[in-house]
């Protein structure tokens, strides 16, 4: 077979809960939330699915557990068009698990169990499956060290068979955002995805064009998502800004996710950057009408009809 697009990283279930009480009172109280549902999660999946929404061919590559939640993050992925025959079962590690508790204005607290994902690595990711791939994307690099320490091997294999290559970081749970070992890995990525905070943390920088401009010296496309405030794309001397499409949210968990498949997409079509941008915010934006992840994210029409009143230009 052949793919448009390899996703590698983390799937696992979001147990979503809220909205949450500004403070979490411990000593055994129990309290009442509205809302609570059981979800895919994972960046890499979320991205693999809103992907596979938008009509691209995708295969998963990753690790999970011989468990319950394994079995239900496979068929998630399965039912959402995803190819997911070479998804690893570890028979020592369980899947891993999310806690998603959301305040209600767009903020979230997330707490992760990590499971299987320390043990993922490149061995996962079969060297069939990146020759069979137009572009290889890679997702929450600080979750998975050893595949983070083989992601510029992995990339650069991938580049050599033709493939283009994409990263978003997602937060590090460490906070030590390590540019040493991420470097070796942008030397040999296409499209760079962090979001506003990533972006500020990974450079130290608070503006964003300029963080934009840090992290694009090694001669990438850096693409910024700002939430609410749209999105921003720095190409060499290129620097682009987009809006987000004006949808009333009920749940932005995996927004930025569903972002990076609307800009992978557009790329994958041949659009220009501009355009790209603009589909990726609407992507982005339209994912937050319903609870959890991938229950809202758009498809090709939907994502062009809410970017078609404002333009391209």
């Amino acid at each position: 077979m052949s793919f448009d697009l390899l996703v590698i990283g983390d799937a696992n279930p979001d147990v979503v809960l809220g909205p949450v009480p500004a403070e979490l009172e411990f000593g055994q109280r129990e309290r009442l939330v509205r809302q609570g549902r059981l979800v895919l999660g994972g960046s890499a999946a979320i991205t693999a699915c809103g992907a596979a929404r938008l009509g691209l061919r995708v295969a998963f590559a990753g690790r999970l557990g011989d468990d319950p939640a394994g079995a239900f993050v496979r068929q998630e992925l399965a039912a959402r068009g995803v190819h997911v025959e070479h998804l690893v079962v570890d028979s020592l590690q369980p899947t891993p698990l999310t806690a998603v508790l959301t305040t209600g204005d767009g903020d979230r607290a997330v707490l992760t169990a990590s499971g299987c994902l320390t043990a993922t690595g490149p061995e996962d990711v079969p060297r069939e499956l990146l020759a069979a791939a137009r572009h290889v994307h890679a997702a929450s690099f600080f979750l998975m060290p050893r595949l983070a320490r083989a992601l510029p091997e992995l990339f650069a294999e991938a580049q050599a068979l033709g493939a283009t290559t994409s990263l978003d970081t997602n937060d590090d749970p460490a906070g030590r955002w390590d540019r040493t070992a991420l470097d070796p890995v942008l030397k040999v990525t296409d499209i760079l995805l962090p979001n506003a905070a990533e972006a500020r943390a990974l450079t130290g920088e608070y503006r964003l064009t300029a963080a934009a401009a840090l992290l694009a010296r090694h001669g990438l496309t850096v693409v910024v998502k700002d939430g609410r405030r749209g999105a921003l794309a720095l190409a060499g001397t290129r620097l682009l800004h987009t809006a987000a499409v004006p949808v009333v949210p009920v749940d932005a968990v995996g927004a930025g996710d569903s972002f990076d498949a609307g800009f992978l997409a557009a790329r994958l079509h041949g659009l220009d950057l501009r355009t790209s941008l603009a589909v990726a915010a609407a992507c982005g934006s339209l994912s937050t009408r319903a609870h959890g992840g991938t229950a809202a994210q758009p498809t090709w029409d939907e994502a062009w009809a809410a970017i078609e009143p404002r333009g391209t230009a």
